[in-house]
C-alpha cells in the first residue's frame, strides 16, 4: 500500500486549495493511505474527510520547534512512499527532507529544496494556485489538476438549513493579511447596491465579530455569523449560496 503525506500548514484558503492534491491522489491511488498535516486550528477543516487516513497537527504557536521535532520523530516512524510538501518555508522543508520518505516532493523556492529528491518551479504569473500544487503530483498523476473540495457532515448540513430559508449571499470580510482584506468601506457601497431581496451573511472567526458588526449595520437583512459556524458548517453554508464573497 502505498502512504502519502501532503504538508500544508499555512491558513485556511491555503489548506482548503491543497485540498485538489488529496482528490488527485486518491483517483490514481484509491487504495493508498493519504495523511495530511496542518497547522493547530485548521484541522477541523478535513474532519470526516472521506480520502484521508489521518491529520497530523503541528502547533506553531507553543513550542514550535520542540513540536516540530516531536512531529519529525512521528513522520518516520510511518515510512511514508512520498512526503509532498506545498509550502516554502524552511521548518517545513526540514521534516521533509528528514522525513525518511523514498520519495519528497516541494517547490524550489524551499530553502531546502536541494535535499528533496525532486523539486518543482515555483511559477508565478498566470497560473491558478491549484495548478501550481498539481505540479507537484504531476509526474504520479498526470498534468489536470482536480477541484478543491470540503465533506461537511450531516449534521453540518443540518446545522445550517435554517438559514437556506430565502435567497441569500456570503460575505467573509476578514483575513490574516490585512494587505489581503478588502476596506470595510467598500463592502458598505456595496451593500448598499444589493438588491433587498437577498440575506447576507457575515461568516468568519470570533475575533472577526467586531468587523462583521460594522458591516452588518449597513444592511437591513445582513446577519453576523462570525464565530457562530465551524469551517465545515460555514462551507455547507456558502454552497447553496447565490453568491460568496
Amino acid at each position: 500500500m502505498q502512504k502519502f503525506l501532503v504538508i500544508q500548514t499555512a491558513f485556511i484558503g491555503d489548506v482548503v486549495l491543497a485540498t485538489a492534491l488529496i482528490e488527485k491522489l486518491h483517483t490514481h491511488y484509491p487504495d493508498a493511505r493519504i495523511d495530511f498535516l496542518v497547522r493547530k486550528g485548521n484541522e477541523s477543516l478535513l474532519t470526516g474527510h472521506p480520502f484521508l487516513h489521518e491529520v497530523l497537527i503541528w502547533d506553531k504557536r507553543e513550542h514550535k520547534l520542540r513540536n516540530l521535532k516531536n512531529l519529525i520523530r512521528s513522520v518516520r516512524k510511518t515510512k511514508y512512499d512520498t512526503v509532498i510538501n506545498v509550502q516554502r518555508f524552511a521548518a517545513t522543508g526540514i521534516l521533509t527532507a528528514f522525513s525518511k520518505a523514498k520519495r519528497t516532493i516541494g517547490f524550489d523556492k524551499n530553502p531546502l529544496s536541494f535535499l528533496f529528491t525532486k523539486k518543482i518551479a515555483h511559477v508565478v504569473g498566470n497560473r491558478h494556485e491549484i495548478q501550481r500544487n498539481q505540479a507537484l503530483i504531476q509526474a504520479l498523476t498526470g498534468d489536470q489538476p482536480a477541484s478543491p473540495r470540503l465533506y461537511p457532515a450531516k449534521s453540518d448540513e443540518e446545522k445550517i438549513n435554517p438559514y437556506k430559508t430565502k435567497p441569500y449571499i456570503t460575505i467573509s470580510p476578514a483575513s490574516v493579511w490585512c494587505t489581503k482584506q478588502y476596506p470595510k468601506e467598500k463592502w458598505f457601497s456595496f451593500l448598499q447596491h444589493l438588491p433587498k431581496e437577498y440575506t447576507v451573511y457575515l461568516l468568519g472567526a470570533p475575533s472577526d465579530k467586531q468587523l462583521c458588526e460594522e458591516i452588518r449595520l449597513s444592511h437591513p437583512k445582513a446577519i453576523n455569523l462570525s464565530g457562530e459556524l465551524t469551517f465545515l458548517q460555514s462551507a455547507a453554508l456558502m454552497k447553496e449560496a447565490e453568491m460568496n464573497y
